[in-house]
């Protein structure tokens, strides 16, 4: 009898320890299958990205504006004469659609006297933009939407930063199409030099949300093809009131020196089930 009883006794336990351990291999197949942070910049080279920069060919990394020291990507202008409107941009070797990106940043140096003057401690990160391999050399700016960064200038005037802007787009804000070129955040004002954290989330052509420091500080939809600012396109490229659903993701050299860092992505397409 006492030996029934023990038997039974092990076979209980078996039978109540059985569903937590298949609740850990569950857990840990989850775990394993679900989307995991990738980093975009190895901290070491630029070899998963492409350079496309106003006045040149796609590949071309003008002057060497785009270079890594100290795991950090660094946007200069030492080797340049005049600025002569040669905005750059460092893609990204592969679109993205659905997505969380995460990357940090901060202006460091003195502006480049010759670039345009609302360029003064003034960048972005552009996303859901036009293959650079296919932008004409005369090309000014991508079309894109830019989450734009920009920094205090110590007048003691409010400068937002993770604002929007629209090379060459619109996007839906507030309910309604919205004709701006840049459409201001809720963030705070960043002065110095100093780390800022950013982030975005992007859900196709549906919701797209900015992140500053932690805070969301802008929301908007349906980001699609139109408005102005792009020049010297491929107007077969161009159609205006197309959604856009995915594209490539760019950082940004227009004048002031700037480093970004820490760049991961997480991929938020939905799983087939």
């Amino acid at each position: 009898m006492n030996i029934y009883i023990a038997h039974m006794k092990n076979r209980l336990s078996y039978l109540l320890v059985l569903p937590l351990l298949y609740c850990v291999a569950c857990q840990q197949t989850a775990k394993e299958n679900s989307p995991q942070w990738v980093s975009l910049f190895n901290g070491k080279d630029l070899n998963d990205w492409i350079v496309k920069i106003h006045h040149h060919d796609a590949g071309d990394n003008f002057g060497n504006t785009f270079r890594v020291e100290d795991s950090i990507i660094k946007v200069r202008y030492d080797q340049y004469g005049d600025f002569n409107d040669q905005f750059g941009h460092l893609y990204y070797k592969q679109p993205f659609s659905h997505y969380h990106l995460k990357f940090e940043y901060r202006f460091v140096g003195k502006w480049y006297p010759s670039a345009p003057e609302y360029t003064l401690l003034n960048s972005g990160v552009m996303f859901h933009s036009q293959d650079p391999r296919a932008m004409p050399k005369e090309q000014d700016w991508p079309i894109s939407v830019e989450m734009q960064l920009l920094a205090g200038l110590g007048d003691g005037h409010a400068r937002p930063t993770g604002n929007m802007c629209s090379p060459g787009t619109n996007v839906v804000y507030k309910g309604k199409l919205d004709p701006q070129h840049c459409i201001e955040s809720s963030s705070k004002t960043y002065e110095g030099e100093q780390w800022v954290r950013g982030e975005l989330i992007v859900l196709g052509d549906s919701l797209i949300t900015h992140i500053i420091n932690g805070d969301t500080v802008l929301q908007y939809s349906k980001p699609q093809i139109g408005g102005g600012v792009v020049n010297n396109y491929d107007p077969a490229v161009k159609i205006d009131g197309k959604l856009l659903s995915e594209g490539y993701i760019a950082l940004q050299s227009e004048g002031q020196p700037v480093d970004f860092r820490n760049i991961r992505i997480l991929d938020l397409r939905p799983v087939n089930k």
